[in-house]
């Protein structure tokens, strides 16, 4: 049990620090090229980790691991990047909490007799009052439109991913790992042919800072810990691993806070506990509507498998 427990904060720690590496990154690269390299870096991980572990993929399906590598990376790592170009990594890490309220919004457009309970409700409500306290200054004053945009995209972003977590119900008869790796590489080269359009390669100035922080983010933040989540998954159960979507947000703020020294308003925190409390809603609904394989796991476990409120 304790291993598992190293394991959850493992990943929340990875997933929560990609908010300062990507600060780092966009500093001296386009946002777009920051996707980029996260994916093409994120993917070549995972072929190496298949290859170790002699996981092979069954073929085919290649229109949707598109369409998800669309949705969960492509569109996601170039807004999440651009957007944070103008926001704290705190309020970054906090937006990219919702991603389970938009899981809660969306089911029922996207899979076949899901629906919208009374906790459903509940959590996304809280969830919204949670995002108004944190941009109540800026709403008020009717300054800060560029931080509101900026806010935006990366809202954008958590619904992507949200989308991109309820399509992948519809993958079937391949490993985890594989799905990961297929996705990310589908993603790879959507953004590079986007980014070789809008943002040339001559007009790249990387500095070492930089290319390490894009290293990291495609290492760890889009590689690595997927094999994580993936052992976590298998040892502990479907709706352990999602606990963490209370550490993301949590370690991303904490971090923002110490490392980079960012001055915490009480709307921030607020915010914060608000939000939280929401993601606790939304858990205790999931636990409560899962219902239980013969293996003793949520059959209904595959909108918090893959991602992470990344």
């Amino acid at each position: 049990m304790l291993r598992n427990y190293l394991f959850l904060f493992g990943i929340g720690v990875i997933w929560g620090s990609q908010f300062i590496f990507q600060q780092m990154a966009v500093a001296d690269i386009s946002p777009v090229w920051v996707g980029a390299g996260r994916s093409l870096i994120g993917f070549l991980t995972l072929v190496v980790i298949c290859q170790v572990m002699r996981i092979k993929s069954n073929g085919g399906q290649w229109f949707k691991f598109s369409l998800i590598g669309l949705l969960e990376a492509t569109i996601p790592f170039i807004l999440v990047a651009w957007g944070q170009q103008f926001l704290d990594t705190a309020i970054a890490a906090i937006l990219m909490g919702t991603i389970p309220f938009f899981t809660v919004i969306l089911a029922p457009l996207v899979i076949k007799g899901a629906r919208i309970t009374f906790a459903g409700i509940g959590s996304v409500l809280l969830g919204f009052s949670g995002l108004v306290m944190l941009f109540y200054p800026e709403l008020m004053s009717g300054s800060s439109s560029t931080n509101l945009m900026a806010a935006g995209a990366i809202i954008v972003a958590s619904a992507c991913f949200a989308v991109a977590l309820l399509l992948l119900k519809g993958v079937e008869n391949e490993h985890p790992l594989i799905i990961a790796r297929n996705v990310l590489g589908s993603a790879s080269v959507q953004i590079i042919l986007f980014a070789m359009i809008v943002a040339p390669v001559t007009e790249i100035t990387p500095t070492a800072p930089s290319l390490m922080a894009v290293t990291y983010l495609g290492t760890l933040c889009a590689g690595l810990v997927y094999f994580l989540y993936m052992m976590l998954i298998r040892d502990a159960g479907p709706v352990f691993a999602s606990l963490n979507n209370y550490l993301v947000p949590m370690i991303g703020v904490l971090l923002g806070a110490t490392i980079n020294g960012e001055a915490l308003s009480v709307h921030t925190w607020a915010a914060l506990a608000t939000i939280m409390m929401a993601v606790a809603f939304n858990q205790i609904f999931t636990g409560k509507s899962s219902k239980v394989s013969e293996r003793g796991e949520p059959e209904e476990a595959s909108a918090e498998g893959l991602l992470p409120a990344k």
